[in-house]
């Protein structure tokens, strides 16, 4: 389900991801803005200055959001943004705004968290707002998916479908990340799974949240 005019509030989040990532990039401050402000694992619990000794380093607990207005580049921008415009208004008409802000949100940190346990000691530093973005794509997932699934046994049919689009993501993003890994581009496959999965737990959550007992109006 496309949507072909993004609603207000969608079109204010990406701008703002737009405006500043555009800044960093076309003032050549894309690493500056990363070593200060994007997520490096090895600071959650250690010392800053593993990072840097001498830079304003915006505080680790904010730094999953911090991250998420930094890209790397207008491929990596533009990416997430068509991404951020294809599932947002969906995903807004089902949630509500308040929902979205939540998935994207506990997206960016599940991101963050799912980084930091592939490797807590790592030195590189994750930017960009795809995991907050997955979190947006899981709930559509389930929410316009197509086909149902199968009830397996005791298991529900919708919570099988869950599963599948969970292993299928994780598959697709981890093989995206090995396979990237050696380029000068590595892409963060275990933050989009972290986003991806947190967006699909969230769902059924956030629907209750919005409606209640109320069924979704077409």
């Amino acid at each position: 389900m496309f949507e072909r005019r993004p609603s207000p509030a969608i079109l204010a989040i990406g701008g703002l991801i737009a405006v500043v990532s555009a800044f960093l990039i076309l003032t050549g401050r894309v690493d500056w803005a990363a070593a200060v402000g994007g997520f490096w694992p090895l600071r959650v619990g250690g010392d800053p200055s593993a990072v840097s000794d001498n830079l304003p380093l915006v505080p680790v607990v904010l730094t999953p959001l911090s991250a998420a207005f930094i890209h790397d580049g207008w491929l990596h921008l533009g990416f997430n943004l068509l991404s951020l415009l294809i599932v947002g208004t969906p995903t807004q008409r089902a949630v509500g705004l308040r929902g979205v802000i939540v998935l994207l949100v506990v997206g960016a940190y599940a991101a963050a968290a799912a980084q930091w346990a592939l490797g807590p000691s790592s030195i590189s530093v994750m930017v960009g707002a795809s995991g907050a973005i997955s979190a947006l794509i899981g709930a559509y997932a389930l929410l316009f998916g197509g086909a149902k699934a199968k009830p397996i046994g005791p298991i529900p049919a919708h919570v099988v479908h869950a599963i599948w689009l969970g292993v299928f993501w994780t598959a697709l993003n981890l093989f995206i990340g090995w396979s990237s890994a050696g380029s000068g581009m590595p892409i963060a496959g275990a933050a989009h799974v972290g986003g991806f999965v947190a967006g699909m737990v969230l769902l059924r959550p956030l629907l209750r949240w919005r409606w209640g007992g109320r069924p979704l109006a077409e």
